[in-house]
């Protein structure tokens, strides 16, 4: 795959990192978008992420703090231009001190939006505690609204919790409610059509999103995995699905009119057609290491910068050097790919 392919420029800009104005790479792409794990846990095992018997979880000492994670998105929004927070987890709900952190988020100038992926457990009993701290909109993640299929893809029995936690969403306020899918290989063709049904008939916004090697087994495979073409030829065959005249800029779905309407379907094709050019994100784990892609195989360690004492300009500094040497692209469909040690759950959505 060359650098047109992936629609980023074929030279980097050869200088050293900026050291004012906005969080940019070699190849000019502008990060405004912080993705953060507030914790490697999770209270699902969902086939695509994680064993049965779950991960090596963190130890605590080794997770930021409140404090410390308030400190970083100072620095991120008022140094780096940071417009937009979505915490993210293993599961975020699972955290201590969920609602401080938002709102202390909340409270920064310029106030970023706010955004949750949470896999919707708990969520219907704390919705609108959440949006009273600050958060804006949740993604939920939904696979399949078969609860037998659900089952087996989480191996826990959580149907019922999860589509509360969505009502939850949307009774507090927490609009667009989005329905993030990762179709299993086995069931994802039948399970998808009823899954569009569902968002239609609740107003969600349906995103689908291919399955990517991020499995802490490190089984994925190209060849199970379903692909965009093969969700859009079976949703064909039930909808009518027009492209979303709108300009998708850096958003990663592709938006799909249905039967007409104003309601999209979204989908994420993160593999088979990687939109890295136009990527606008920077991803801070729970154990305070900068990722400047998902699929980076390398990290910079901002929490010993805070432990050992470190001011804010040597953070920004370290901040905007771990951008600037963003690759092209996440290159999953080169040859030379490289699965990154760690899993989804302990990177972050």
């Amino acid at each position: 795959m060359t650098l047109t392919d992936l629609g980023v420029p074929a030279l980097r800009i050869s200088r050293p990192a900026p050291t004012a104005g906005p969080l940019i790479d070699t190849f000019g792409r502008i990060a405004t978008d912080l993705r953060v794990s507030l914790t490697d846990r999770c209270n699902l095992r969902c086939t695509y992420c994680m064993p049965a018997e779950g991960l090596d979880w963190l130890p605590g000492s080794q997770l930021l703090s409140a404090a410390e994670l308030s400190r970083l998105l100072r620095i991120g929004i008022t140094r780096l231009g940071i417009t937009n927070v979505r915490f993210t987890g293993g599961e975020p709900l699972v955290s201590r001190n969920l609602e401080e952190i938002i709102a202390a988020a909340a409270a920064l100038r310029p106030r970023p939006q706010i955004a949750m992926t949470t896999n919707g457990i708990g969520l219907a009993a704390r919705a609108a505690g959440l949006k009273q701290a600050g958060l804006d909109r949740v993604n939920v993640s939904l696979d399949t609204v078969d609860a037998t299929h659900f089952a087996q893809i989480t191996r826990r029995d959580r149907l019922d919790d999860v589509l509360a936690g969505l009502a939850g969403a949307a009774a507090a306020g927490l609009a667009p409610v989005k329905v993030n899918a990762v179709l299993d290989p086995r069931t994802g063709l039948d399970d998808v059509v009823p899954l569009l049904r569902f968002c239609l008939e609740h107003e969600y916004q349906l995103r689908i999103i291919e399955q990517m090697p991020l499995d802490a087994g490190h089984e994925w495979s190209r060849d199970r995995a379903i692909g965009a073409d093969a969700v859009l030829d079976t949703l064909r065959r039930y909808f009518d699905l027009r492209p979303d005249p709108a300009p998708r800029g850096s958003a990663p779905a592709a938006l799909w009119r249905v039967d007409g309407s104003a309601a999209t379907v979204g989908i994420i094709a993160s593999v088979s057609e990687a939109f890295c050019g136009a990527c606008d994100r920077t991803r801070l784990t729970a154990d305070g290491q900068i990722r400047n892609c998902l699929f980076s195989t390398a990290e910079t360690d901002l929490r010993g910068l805070l432990r050992g004492g470190a001011g804010d300009d040597e953070i920004e500094t370290a901040w905007r050097q771990a951008m600037w040497a963003k690759a092209a692209g996440h290159g999953i469909n080169d040859p030379s790919f490289v699965q990154p040690s760690r899993p989804m759950s302990a990177i972050g959505g």
